[in-house]
């Protein structure tokens, strides 16, 4: 016989989980610490190299004493060894640098860099990771496009780093310009880098993190979609050859990755791997046969704007020190004796090999060359099977991807790209995301799973934020 009670029978309700406000100052500082990395050249553009080494400084003291202070779970055997012992060969060369203050300043940049990124890693999980990267890469955009504006209303006309508007007497290359006010004119933006070429990278980054965010069913879809369409816009205006050949690669690296996600057989896996190996080889081919064509297409002269003057003279010097190098300097400090007037392009003291390949062997030889390269073959080696394989942790093998592993792949691919005509890679964003994602990758290898995933998705209130929805999707 049924009993009535006036006692409910299911759990009293509850207020819904919500992040504490410590997380949320956390998740804050280091969105900004991200979007620091990102700023590359436009604290050196806003407040000059002092204003530039205060914001290195500071933001290093304030995660060390966070880092130290949330104590966050890392498996101290699970570092990226590789890259830290490209670091540690970059701090030796202090022993041997031809230009020993370019060392010690640049290395205070470097080392920064490193332990910010493992910061990053170490309190946040792979979700909170993604969201945090699309949060910085829309405050560059918008202070891009911002900056643009202003310039265009209200600045009305060029402008000089450190908010200088040159006189009419001003007689230097246009390449000094923090801005050449081109927004309403139809010329190459900008944006607060003071250059197109990082813009451009920044805006196609933007366009993978947006996308894969629409794919991992984040919310406010409409405002992500805009988003995506102010980064392309941006991608467009700044008419960055060296971005367009990336966005290519990625784009192959992309569908490369889908067709291996659909192998249900070993063998088939290896049918896809041959395809990959001959359309990349017979591309890079047609390229280089066809490259003036290509160049003259995109614009741009067969040696890449200059770029094979100042590789021969990085050669000649490579080769009075081939083994050790002739210290670490990324970028070259152009106020050092030794790179002052050394390579001069459009009257300006170049502060980069423009290779990385090529920077790392000028800087710290053939053992530095190596080094790196086992660091970024461990990166691409893990990126790529953390994007093909199945998330498993038990007998069930059939579990469905998740459009979040994509990233640190495709991320791989625009810095391989980019470091054959920069040396970018080698600091500010693209040191930042090698280091956070080998990191990453090897601290937690299944997105929400493992010790530190769990207890972080509890505290950072993930799985309440944006539910699964990444785990529901292929």
């Amino acid at each position: 016989m049924a009993v009535h009670s006036r006692h409910p029978v299911s759990a009293p309700p509850t207020a819904p989980a919500r992040e504490t406000t410590g997380h949320l100052l956390l998740r804050a500082w280091c969105v900004f610490v991200i979007a620091a990395s990102m700023a590359g050249t436009s604290w050196l553009m806003a407040f000059g190299a002092i204003g530039s080494a205060v914001v290195v400084v500071a933001t290093g003291v304030v995660s060390a004493v966070l880092w130290v202070s949330i104590r966050p779970r890392v498996q101290w055997r699970r570092l990226p060894w590789f890259a830290l012992a490209y670091v540690a060969w970059a701090v030796a060369s202090l022993l041997w640098s031809n230009w020993l203050g370019a060392t010690e300043l640049t290395l205070l940049l470097l080392v920064s860099t490193t332990l910010q990124a493992m910061f990053v890693g170490a309190v946040f999980t792979w979700r909170e990771i993604l969201r945090a990267v699309a949060s910085a890469l829309k405050w560059m955009l918008a202070l891009s496009l911002l900056f643009e504006l202003w310039v265009a209303l209200i600045w009305r006309g060029d402008i000089l780093p450190g908010f200088v508007r040159p006189d009419a007497s001003y007689d230097g290359h246009p390449i000094t310009l923090w801005s050449r006010d081109n927004l309403f004119t139809g010329g190459r933006l900008q944006g607060i880098f003071g250059n197109a070429n990082p813009l451009a990278y920044i805006a196609l980054l933007a366009i993978i993190v947006f996308v894969i965010r629409l794919a991992s069913g984040a919310p406010r879809k409409l405002l992500l979609v805009l988003w995506t369409a102010l980064a392309a816009f941006l991608f467009w205006r700044a008419a960055s050859a060296t971005a367009l050949l990336c966005a290519v690669a990625v784009a192959v690296v992309l569908i490369t990755i889908l067709l291996m996600r659909t192998a249900r057989r070993p063998g088939e896996r290896t049918r896809f791997y041959v395809m990959y190996v001959i359309v990349a080889g017979l591309g890079g081919a047609a390229v280089w046969f066809a490259r003036d064509t290509v160049f003259d297409l995109l614009g741009r002269s067969p040696d890449l704007t200059g770029r094979q003057r100042i590789w021969d003279a990085v050669g000649e010097r490579i080769g009075e020190r081939p083994f050790l190098g002739w210290g670490y300097s990324t970028p070259w400090v152009p106020s050092d004796p030794a790179f002052d007037g050394w390579i001069v392009d459009h009257g300006v003291s170049v502060m980069q090999a423009h290779n990385m390949w090529l920077d790392v062997a000028l800087q710290l030889g053939f053992v530095g060359v190596v080094l790196i390269a086992l660091a970024l073959l461990a990166f691409v080696w893990r990126s790529w099977f953390f994007a093909v394989d199945r998330p498993r942790w038990d007998l069930v093998a059939d579990r469905p991807y998740t459009a979040l592993t994509l990233l640190p792949s495709l991320v791989a691919t625009i810095l391989l790209v980019q470091g054959l005509a920069e040396s970018a890679p080698l600091l500010n964003w693209g040191w930042f995301l090698i280091i956070l994602f080998a990191f990453k990758i090897k601290q937690a290898p299944l997105v929400g799973r493992g010790p530190a995933e769990q207890r972080l998705d509890a505290e950072q209130g993930d799985l309440l934020a944006e539910g699964n929805g990444d785990d529901r999707r292929p």
